[in-house]
């Protein structure tokens, strides 16, 4: 290969060479002659004779340096896509080798995005598993050794138990749907069915969960008017639902939830709005990701899997829709997402 030679040393081969020829004709000339004697007779033909000889090979070693680099660019050449022409243009190959190695670093740095979000998966879930074992291991063992015979600390453990359980359920059945939604496993059933309706069902459904953190849900729009909408009702119900209790979970105290409607020519925008803590720019790229927090200490507390808004991702990414995020911090966030009109 080209690469293996240095020009700077072409010359020296060559002198090499040259020296090499001459201690070859010496010793031709006393094994014809018997002796040296024509050499040093003829100096001036044998010092002419090296000096052609020395021109000779450096032209010949500059020209295979030249001809072995166009051979090694050619064969370079033939992995490039798109690249055919009998005349190599060296320029443009340049550019293109720079282009193949600018991808292959692009490519690299992915891998290596990959692999740190695969490590903080796997050190997520890992805490989120272990968090209520531990917490299920420490009551038993305390019941085990003797709080069974109280009955007020043994039924206050069994609830505590019973929660942690409960957690731990619902933390797999959410990893369980996220793997089936990231596998295009989970069935899409598209119906038409009334928005309005389906909205209202869902306040109903986390009144309770909402007065407790002192939040109030409202929606700002008629419930006697319907909006019909296609998509599978199931699944766009289990979006309204992690979207509205991930609005809670980061709303502050005596605030307000509000869901409202915008109308497009063809499709209906939901929007879910709180006046929270907000969500800082570096994390708005990263609130999808699964059991990714903005705040782990309040959204854990509240019981959340981490999973939910990786969840609304795919479900909408399976109804050919995505789902959007303002935030502000200290003022709150609006997520949203469209609906095709039936």
């Amino acid at each position: 290969m080209a690469s293996n030679f240095k020009v700077q040393n072409i010359f020296l081969y060559a002198l090499l060479s040259t020296f090499i020829l001459a201690i070859g004709f010496v010793l031709f000339s006393y094994l014809w002659f018997g002796n040296i004697d024509f050499i040093l007779r003829e100096n001036y033909f044998f010092i002419s004779l090296m000096a052609f000889l020395l021109c000779v090979l450096t032209t010949f070693y500059w020209f295979f340096l030249k001809n072995q680099r166009r051979r090694d660019f050619t064969e370079i050449s033939k992995n490039i896509p798109h690249f055919q022409t009998n005349h190599i243009d060296f320029e443009e190959l340049s550019q293109k080798i720079s282009t193949i190695t600018e991808d292959q670093s692009k490519e690299i740095d992915h891998l290596n995005e990959r692999e740190n979000y695969r490590r903080d998966f796997l050190g997520n879930i890992s805490h989120e598993l272990k968090t209520p074992l531990f917490s299920v291991q420490g009551y038993l063992l305390t019941l085990i050794e003797g709080g069974m015979d109280d009955e007020s600390i043994r039924d206050k453990y069994l609830n505590r138990i019973n929660k942690s359980v409960d957690r731990l359920i619902y933390l797999v059945k959410d990893l369980d749907m996220i793997s089936e939604l990231e596998r295009g496993r989970i069935n899409i059933e598209f119906t038409t069915f009334n928005l309005t309706a389906l909205v209202q069902d869902v306040i109903d459904l986390l009144e309770i969960k909402a007065e407790k953190n002192n939040i109030k849900l409202t929606l700002n729009y008629p419930i006697n008017q319907p909006i019909k909408v296609v998509g599978d009702i199931q699944k766009i119900q289990q979006v309204l639902i992690n979207l509205i209790v991930n609005a809670i979970n980061y709303s502050n105290p005596d605030t307000e939830v509000k869901i409202d409607f915008d109308d497009f020519d063809d499709k209906i925008q939901v929007l879910i709005k709180d006046q929270g803590v907000g969500i800082k720019q570096d994390d708005l790229d990263r609130i999808f990701e699964r059991f990714y927090r903005v705040d782990k200490s309040r959204n854990r507390n509240n019981g959340g899997s981490g999973l939910g808004l990786a969840i609304v991702k795919h479900i909408l990414g399976a109804h050919n829709q995505k789902i959007y995020v303002n935030s502000k911090v200290g003022k709150g966030s609006t997520f949203s997402f469209y609906l095709q009109k039936a």
